[in-house]
């Protein structure tokens, strides 16, 4: 990383957030945090909301009409602002809750036949993959579960696995952009090119992309495309977004009907009931955070580097193997612990409790292929003394 990166970010940058300046926090990923300026503006804007909640959510947050209103509702708003950060137009996206709630609403909107296939690799998210399975129970369709070799040493290993497992039954591939517990950069375009060419759609888990990579989700050839806000593009908590190709928004109807449907994608989107809107309100505010703040590309540039050097830190420090490509590495890497530590899902969850319990130190752990192995999520109140002092906990462990 550049010295002009390290001499901006590091722990000084916790000034930004609420995070316990004691603890450690190299778990960005999981929740998000969010920082206190777009909090502030989201307590402003619930006191705003309180002084005149009818006509704010019936008035000016959304529209049930047919025809667009002469001046566009804060939720409209809202997504034209936040819109160009992900390459694409206001008119293209809706809001919804998280990631997981995109990709519900995707799969309740098709239609499968007993033994369709929906095709996704096994590093899929436990959520996306249990709802999968639950579209697939329902309908009698079939889930295949593509084996994707973890460490990932060529990307072309990930579009030879898909390939293999794409069949005339194939109605639908569900991708992760970015792997949650593996961590993985996966080569989205090129995989969504692949089923393309058999007539497959695609969509995209993108929970962990904004903000940790840069993106034109047009350009990557997907039909449907699921992401998170309330990660790495600082919104504050509850903040998804679900993009649509224009010939896949025909049908395509949120987990929760309500009183737009059949009037408009945006309007069934924008009204599923009364809920606080001011994540998605404020979701703009967490995008000028980082471009007035931090700088995009400063940032990414930053948080890889941080990454990048934590894996190779610590796999030395442990004689761990770290075969994972730099190409393959956004903000987050995964990678194995010393084998003394056990192997099972219990002994992840103890592990993590102890370093929070006994070190103040937030990060994930997770059980995979007979060994345990340890998410670093890298944000830019992060610095390499953060690591440090990580592996200096595990090695009491």
């Amino acid at each position: 990383m550049s010295t002009t990166d390290t001499a901006r970010f590091g722990r000084a940058m916790l000034a930004h957030w609420y995070l316990d300046p004691q603890a450690v926090y190299l778990n960005h990923g999981t929740f998000g945090v969010a920082p206190r300026r777009v909090i502030e503006a989201q307590q402003a804007l619930q006191r705003q909301i309180e002084a005149h909640p009818a006509r704010f959510i019936a008035r000016e947050l959304m529209s049930l009409a047919p025809e667009p209103p002469a001046r566009p509702t804060r939720l409209r708003a809202a997504a034209a602002a936040v819109a160009g950060f992900l390459g694409a137009r206001g008119d293209d996206l809706v809001f919804v809750d998280n990631a997981s709630a995109g990709v519900n609403a995707v799969l309740r909107s098709l239609r499968f036949a007993p033994g369709d296939e929906i095709v996704l690799f096994d590093q899929a998210y436990g959520a996306v993959a249990r709802t999968a399975a639950f579209i697939a129970r329902q309908t009698g369709a079939v889930v295949v579960t593509v084996p994707l070799p973890f460490p990932l040493r060529r990307a072309e290993d990930a579009t030879g696995a898909l390939e293999a497992a794409l069949s005339p039954r194939t109605r639908l591939a569900i991708i992760d952009h970015i792997s949650s517990e593996t961590a993985l950069l996966l080569p989205l375009q090129a995989l969504a090119a692949l089923c393309r060419a058999r007539g497959v759609p695609v969509l995209a888990d993108g929970a962990h992309a904004p903000g940790a990579i840069a993106l034109d989700i047009p350009a990557l050839g997907v039909d449907w495309y699921a992401a998170n806000l309330h990660k790495w593009a600082f919104a504050p908590r509850g903040c998804g977004v679900l993009w649509a190709a224009p010939e896949r928004r025909e049908g395509l109807h949120p987990p929760i009907i309500s009183w737009g449907l059949d009037v408009g994608w945006h309007q069934e989107f924008d009204w599923t009931g009364t809920r606080d809107p001011s994540p998605f309100l404020c979701a703009p505010e967490g995008i000028r955070f980082i471009d007035e703040v931090l700088g995009a590309e400063a940032m990414r540039r930053y948080n890889h580097a941080l990454a990048w050097q934590a894996a190779g830190y610590l796999t030395a420090r442990w004689g761990t193997a770290w075969e994972t490509p730099q190409t393959l590495v956004g903000c987050m890497v995964s990678l194995p612990l010393p084998a003394r530590l056990g192997q099972t899902a219990d002994q992840a969850a103890g592990l993590r409790e102890w370093l929070l319990r006994e070190h103040q130190i937030e990060v994930g752990v997770s059980a995979r292929d007979g060994r345990l192995w340890l998410r670093v999520a890298a944000q830019v109140y992060n610095e390499m003394s953060d690591i440090e002092r990580l592996a200096a906990a595990i090695d009491q462990a």
